[in-house]
């Protein structure tokens, strides 16, 4: 206890005016935390009569502004999760949401790194993508018009970013070549005529401005048409941070690598890219939490992701007005899976500095 005391008195209360900041800042934290408390769970309205559109919403009205109306949740938890998938066959999507948090949280488990991971990826990558389209095992077929929510937000980040780390490091090293002229300025065309434009002008270019370009009768999927703006938009960023460690890597590693006899491939993948990535770390983790919350973008065209169901369960008039607690909902979800990713990007970074 006196250790507490003391780390107190010197981080809180160090002079006059640092106690005066402290004692300001603490009294608005103390209100914030009060009038959240009294909205959230005072005056607010957990149930309300009726369902769906015969639900009476009167009481919510009541406390409108005071409280909140947290009836809205599981009344519409469905569709902010599930979006218009099939409301029989919603079990799929549910299993889908499982199986990624199942493999996210077998990717942080060191042991497994490797053959066995990746055969996971692709089997239950696989798995995912054919339990959400079904049309096989007597699974009706889904179309992807009707998939939304949460899966849809999972499906986008993670096989865009698993499709553009690759591209990134292909990239990356392609602007390293000196021999390649050519390829060299195709790659930093690409690079900085991505990083030039918005998300949302990739997102409607894939959308709209594609099939206008490809012969007629060829129509690639919405669906995957965002994955590819959205594969293309993070290669190009993720591009550079490798690159600019690439360059932070001392020559002479390159040349002891050289005096060992590695050609070029092996003293990459063996020597560069292990010491590349390491430094890139920070940079690569900040650029996956952004290109996860830029996932919400997709609305602009039509795709009913998290953040975009969320907004249309509260279309409806008897909830018209309680957007918040449903914002509320969604922000939480966002960062729940933001704050795991910074975790394990964390530790990893911890273990490198080892």
């Amino acid at each position: 206890m006196p250790a507490v005391i003391d780390w107190v008195r010197r981080r809180l209360f160090p002079s006059i005016g640092s106690s005066l900041t402290t004692v300001v800042l603490g009294v608005a934290a103390a209100w914030a935390a009060w009038s959240f408390y009294e909205w959230a769970w005072v005056n607010a309205v957990f149930t309300v009569p009726g369902q769906g559109a015969q639900a009476d919403t009167a009481a919510c009205r009541a406390v409108e502004g005071e409280g909140a109306c947290w009836a809205i949740l599981p009344e519409k938890l469905r569709f902010i999760l599930f979006g218009r998938y099939l409301p029989d066959e919603q079990w799929r999507p549910a299993l889908c949401i499982g199986g990624f948090i199942a493999l996210y949280a077998m990717s942080t488990v060191r042991r497994w790194w490797g053959r066995p991971l990746l055969a996971a990826w692709l089997i239950g990558g696989a798995a995912i993508v054919a339990l959400m389209a079904g049309g096989f095992a007597g699974l009706p077929a889904v179309t992807t018009d009707l998939w939304g929510g949460l899966p849809v937000t999972l499906i986008l980040a993670t096989f865009g970013l698993a499709a553009a780390f690759p591209i990134a490091i292909a990239v990356a090293l392609c602007r390293r070549a000196r021999g390649l002229v050519a390829l060299r300025a195709l790659c930093r065309a690409y690079v900085e005529s991505v990083r030039a434009l918005p998300i949302v002008s990739v997102l409607f270019m894939a959308s709209v401005m594609v099939p206008l370009l490809l012969p007629e009768g060829l129509n690639p999927d919405k669906l995957l048409r965002a994955l590819l703006a959205f594969t293309l938009f993070a290669a190009a960023y993720l591009s550079e941070s490798i690159r600019g460690a690439l360059q932070a890597i001392p020559a002479g590693q390159y040349e002891a690598a050289e005096a060992l006899g590695l050609g070029y491939w092996r003293r990459t993948v063996l020597v560069i890219l292990p010491q590349a990535l390491r430094i890139a770390l920070p940079s690569l983790l900040n650029t996956f939490l952004g290109i996860f919350k830029d996932t919400s973008l997709v609305l602009v065209i039509g795709i009913l992701d998290l953040l975009t169901a969320g907004q249309n369960a509260v279309l409806e008039p008897a909830w018209a007005g309680f957007s918040t607690e449903v914002y509320l909902f969604v922000g939480l979800v966002y960062f729940a899976f933001c704050a795991a990713f910074a975790r394990f990007g964390s530790r990893l970074e911890r273990e490198a500095a080892r």
